[in-house]
């Protein structure tokens, strides 16, 4: 759950990378950070917020000087909500400066750094990203490319990242994909991103995805391959498709609109709701979703809640005290369009189930005579040590509560999920491309007990953030 962003061989490099976590910035709202290079000199800002509040000030782009960079914006699976843990992360290996931006989560890493700490490495944050620094900066081998392949054999779980050195950057994929990751040109500009939206309003063309377990390196001389890891089983994680990335976005090689309609088409067909007047969707995530599933079922698409954009997006705010807060802020109904009806409410999943027993008791406030709820992902259950922030299955309200319960704290007239069967047929890939994990519990790698977010609460030898 967070975004990156690279850009090689442009005088306004930070400004690039600025634009480019301006358009992820729904990947994290914790923190924002940018390293560029100048003649073998990093110069780096990050901070807490929003990437708007972080560079607030023009004069902060333009000290970052260099015609390349990174950047990164952040929301934790892994590490604490602390300054020093927003990316991208900078060190010194071999006396070069090295910055790496990483979106994943690795999930065998707490036994690496108990004997990392043994062996007397120092750890400046609590970031699973500061282990493969340390790989890396052990590694044996003699170009950085090849050390970076060394590190990244030893870890398991989901990465995509971006490298920042002397010698250019570097780019690495995990080998199952979990994570989207895209690289494209701008004329004579490399961009890398974590999603093609980035892409889009910089102006640049999309080239291709980085492949699952390749690493690629760009310098003066182009975009060359430098190693591919040891092929798996491809698990991309279909909550990107489902919630988290933006439906401009082309990710995994599909259009994120066209998949979501057709989801909401698949469960139209598995849960009409007949006496229904109109369908209405949760901004913005579920638009599309809810375009299909009025299309599929012939009810009259209507907006029904206004969202208020300058309030973040609800799901990936960490404490529950500010999503309480920010459900209260966010919606307003629209009375004329619900007053009377029987209405569907279409949403894309339900983790916590706060945000929509709130926005049911606001649709009945505003007098509909009926409220149905339909959710176009199957119950999420487990889970997720790969990237997204339900953890732990006591915050999960399907994992302690049928279906039924849920209605009936909800205060709905129905609910109804899409089929895990339902969901991987509407797929443009193959169904066994997936990580279903959340849904089902059967989880591609078996994380290390003491792995995940809370892994470093204790112990970790911390020092400032830069």
């Amino acid at each position: 759950m967070c975004g990156i962003i690279g850009i090689h061989g442009n005088p306004e490099a930070s400004t690039l990378a600025y634009l480019g976590l301006y358009a992820q910035q729904h990947r994290g709202q914790e923190g924002a950070g940018i390293v560029t290079m100048d003649n073998g000199v990093c110069h780096r800002h990050m901070g807490d917020g929003l990437v708007s509040d972080v560079y607030a000030d023009p004069a902060t782009l333009a000290r970052l000087s260099g015609n390349i960079a990174i950047g990164h914006t952040r929301y934790s699976t892994t590490g604490d909500i602390e300054n020093r843990n927003v990316g991208p992360l900078y060190f010194n290996i071999d006396d070069q400066p090295v910055a790496i931006a990483h979106n994943g989560n690795l999930v065998n890493m707490s036994k690496t750094r108990r004997e990392l700490q043994q062996a007397g490495a120092l750890f400046q944050t609590s970031t699973d990203t500061e282990l493969i620094v340390h790989l890396i900066a052990r590694s044996r081998r003699t170009s950085m490319a090849d050390r970076v392949a060394d590190a990244l054999k030893q870890v398991e779980g989901a990465y995509s990242l971006i490298l920042l050195t002397p010698e250019g950057l570097i780019a690495a994929r995990d080998p199952q994909g979990w994570r989207p990751f895209v690289v494209g040109r701008l004329e004579n500009t490399w961009v890398l991103a974590s999603e093609s939206c980035a892409l889009d309003l910089i102006g640049a063309e999309i080239i291709r995805d980085i492949e699952p377990g390749e690493i690629v390196r760009i310098d003066d001389n182009g975009m060359e391959t430098s190693q591919r890891l040891p092929k798996k089983k491809l698990n991309h994680c279909i909550f990107e498709y489902i919630y988290f990335s933006r439906p401009d976005s082309r990710i995994f090689g599909v259009n994120v609109d066209k998949l979501r309609r057709k989801i909401g088409k698949t469960l139209a067909k598995e849960s009409p709701v007949p006496a229904a007047d109109i369908a209405i969707s949760v901004p913005d995530s579920s638009n599309t979703a809810t375009i299909g599933y009025a299309d599929q079922s012939g009810t009259r698409h209507e907006i029904g809640l206004i969202r208020n954009h300058y309030v973040g997006r609800s799901f990936i705010r960490p404490e529950q005290k500010l999503r309480d807060l920010t459900v209260k802020l966010k919606f307003n109904t629209v009375k004329g369009v619900l007053e009377g009806k029987e209405v569907i409410i279409v949403d894309d999943s339900i983790v916590r189930g706060t945000t929509m027993r709130k926005l049911i008791k606001l649709v009945r406030e505003a007098g509909a005579k009926a409220v149905h709820v339909r959710i176009t992902s199957p119950p999420i259950r487990f889970p997720c040590h790969f990237g997204m922030d339900f953890p732990t299955e006591k915050e999960l309200l399907a994992a302690n509560k049928s279906v039924e319960e849920i209605r009936d704290w909800f205060g709905a007239d129905s609910l109804k999920y899409l089929s895990i069967d339902g969901l991987l047929q509407s797929m443009d890939l193959p169904g066994d491309h997936f990580c279903t994990a959340c849904f089902t519990g059967d989880y591609p790698i078996v994380p290390e007990e003491g792995s995940g977010k809370l892994m470093f609460e204790t112990g970790i030898n911390s020092m400032p953030g830069s």
